[in-house]
């Protein structure tokens, strides 16, 4: 047995929430629904000018949400990421060792610098929208990884945002290389629309001659494929992934097992901020597939949790949360 379910990597980041209306982002110039990478100026700049709509912070990231939800339900993973010697970078590495997530950081010293943020702002209508600066987290690159771990996990899974950046890039396509030379597999995120718009070659070289699992948003999966068919969408990822997982919203999912479709029934909840969901939803799916779940379990696993998530605000269940959903999973 491997030591690891899944293996990730990506973008440590303190996540900075904010409760703003649309009139609000429009005033500031924040385009609305997408990451946008902003200046450390810029940063202060905002933080400063919305301080009375600031909400709660949190150690977070993408694929950091991702392995964080994994290990609430039990499983074991293992998180490369860069953070700074400053305060906030000491208490994001201290947020995954009391998760129980192994991470490089426990290997060396951080360096000088600035560990990540991103500011999260929330509508009325639960969209999402981010400005982040990458501080530190700019500079990950393959000295990052730890490459045992990557062939002691069932799964490596690729935070999307690491293709906007070249280090980023290279160390994602070392991980693939790394965990498909040990015969082991590979996951990747899209993670936001501005990434499968504007960084679709990066994609395709990301994945190479191909890789075992996609996650995508509906819009997402639309953009990288160039077009507005999702059926057409499905076709495009059966060509560059052994399985993909689509999520829509409030209509659920969209699986592909490897031969079969799957549609993933939605639940009807009402929704209050939807940061993190997408995330929830691979952490979920991804600790059913590495525990013995069928492909439709799992989304019905991700479909549950992500429905849960996006009832309160922040982008994470609470621990006894996390373990109520799976057992509802696994009662049904």
């Amino acid at each position: 047995m491997a030591k690891y379910n899944v293996y990730g990597m990506g973008n440590a980041l303190l996540d900075i929430e904010f409760k703003v209306t649309p009139d609000i982002l429009e005033n500031l110039s924040i385009d609305k629904g997408v990451m946008t990478l902003i200046e450390a100026d810029r940063q202060q700049q905002l933080i400063s000018e919305l301080r009375d709509y600031m909400g709660k912070k949190s150690g977070g990231g993408s694929a950091a949400n991702t392995m964080f939800a994994i290990s609430q339900f039990g499983g074991k993973g293992f998180y490369s990421c860069k953070v700074a010697n400053d305060e906030m970078g000491q208490s994001y590495y201290q947020d995954l060792v009391n998760a129980g997530i192994d991470t490089n950081l426990q290997y060396h010293d951080p360096e000088p610098g600035i560990t990540g943020q991103c500011l999260v702002f929330v509508t009325p209508d639960a969209d999402r929208t981010m400005n982040t600066h990458l501080g530190i987290s700019a500079e990950f690159s393959e000295k990052e990884l730890v490459p045992e771990a990557i062939k002691d996990a069932d799964y490596t899974y690729i935070e999307g945002y690491l293709v906007a950046d070249p280090n980023g890039k290279s160390a994602a396509i070392k991980g693939r290389e790394t965990a498909h030379n040990a015969g082991k597999k590979v996951a990747l995120s899209l993670s936001d629309l501005n990434m499968a718009k504007f960084f679709k070659e990066g994609f395709l070289e990301i994945i190479g001659d191909g890789i075992d699992l996609i996650f995508s948003n509906e819009t997402e999966a639309l953009t990288l494929a160039e077009t507005e068919d999702l059926g057409q969408a499905a076709d495009y990822l059966k060509t560059l992934s052994n399985a993909f997982a689509i999520t829509r919203g409030p209509k659920g999912a969209l699986v592909y097992d490897g031969e079969n479709l799957l549609e993933i029934s939605p639940h009807k909840v009402k929704a209050v901020d939807t940061v993190g969901a997408g995330d929830m939803f691979a952490g979920a799916f991804l600790y059913g597939v590495t525990n013995g779940m069928s492909y439709a379990d799992a989304g019905k696993l991700g479909s549950t949790a992500s429905a849960r998530l996006v009832t309160s605000y922040g982008p994470r269940l609470e621990p006894q949360e996390a373990k109520e959903v799976l057992q509802e999973v696994k009662a049904s």
